[in-house]
Formats: C-alpha cells, structure tokens, sequence
C-alpha cells in the first residue's frame, strides 16, 4: 500500500510538472474526528492529514480537484472522575483516501464538494483496559469506505490556500452492518464523521 500511494504522488508531480493544463501540490492538516452511532459525542479523536493532489481548471470559475492522502478517523471518550464517569474508549481507523471534488472560485474563496472512496490502512479499539480489536469474532472496519465532502478553501496567495472541510462515511463503517456489537446505538450502524482543516501547497508559480 506505502508503495502504491509513493508512486501515485509521484505520478501526480509529474502531470503537474508537464502538462500546462494541470496544477498541484501537496497538503498536510489535523483532524477532528467522532463516530455516530457508537454513543459518544464530541470530535474528539485527534489524527493527522496529508498528501498530494491534482487539479484541472475548466475556466476562471470552475475546477476539478482529485487527491491521495492519508486520513485518520476515530472516537475517543475519556474518563470525567468528577461526574462518576469511568469507562474509558478508543476507536482508530487510517485510511488511504481518494476524493474527487468539484470547485466553484470567487475571487479569493472557493466553495468544494463531491465523493472520495477510502481503503483501510489499520484499526485499534479499546474499551477501558480490553483491546476489542483482538477478540474473537470482531466486527472490524470495512475495508473499502464511501464519503462525502463539502468544504470552503481561503486563498492565501498564489501558492498556499487553507481548507476547512466536513467528510462523512454515506454507509455504515463496520465490515458486518448488521452486526451488533454492543456499542452502536441504533439499526442505522456506526458512521465516521471528521473535521479536517489542513493548508495546501501549490508547485510553481502562475
């Protein structure tokens, strides 16, 4: 998978570098992260993301934007020992993740939205001192995920932008939907939903 991903960004520099109808670059950000459906609230799984993207400009308005990055997503409920809470959850899900987004520009401000498919890179969990993810019969993440994306971009200068971005799973993340697995709390499943907010590097210049 690390081999792939290389190669792909690599690819990516050189559409870029050759072709004068393409521009891209690379991107690294943080994110902030919860599960729906697995009874906590809060974005408070901490993860990072990063990587390279590609995009073709139709006119002054209009854009395509393709990426490949590395994505962490989770849920994290900590102790509050004040209020009698003890209970003590992770849940760590890395994807390789492939959006592809459409780009209305106004001036400096960019509106962004469109799908992205990820691919499983790894998943811990753990529910106070037991690892869930080393039981018998776990129902682990799936291994291929859908997403969807909407997010607004600040042009900062030719070179660097800044994006806030919302990414939602459209189908439930478990690899068995109708699995219980005593953590989700409805039929509807477990969804992952992320905040990413990340600067983004563009090669050369205009």
């Amino acid at each position: 998978m690390k081999k792939v991903c290389f190669i792909t960004l690599l690819l990516l520099v050189n559409i870029v570098v050759y072709s004068q109808n393409f521009k891209g670059g690379f991107t690294a950000g943080l994110v902030g992260s919860q599960v729906d459906g697995d009874g906590y609230g809060g974005y408070n799984k901490a993860g990072i993301f990063a990587g390279g993207w590609v995009s073709y400009e139709f006119n002054e308005y209009s854009s395509f934007l393709m990426e490949l990055t590395y994505f962490q997503k989770g849920s994290r409920h900590n102790p509050d020992y004040e209020n009698g809470d003890f209970n003590s959850y992770i849940f760590r899900t890395n994807y390789i993740e492939v959006p592809l987004l459409y780009q209305y520009k106004l001036k400096w401000f960019v509106l962004e939205g469109g799908p992205s498919l990820g691919v499983s890179a790894g998943y811990y969990e753990k529910a106070n001192e037991d690892e869930l993810s080393d039981d018998q019969g776990y129902n682990r993440p799936a291994r291929l995920t859908l997403q969807a994306n909407l997010g607004a971009r600040f042009l900062l200068n030719e070179n660097f932008s800044f994006v806030m971005r919302i990414n939602y799973s459209t189908f439930n993340i478990r690899y068995d939907k109708n699995y219980d697995d005593g953590w989700s709390s409805g039929p509807r499943g477990q969804f992952n939903n992320a905040l990413v907010a990340a600067l983004y590097y563009r090669i050369g210049k205009k």
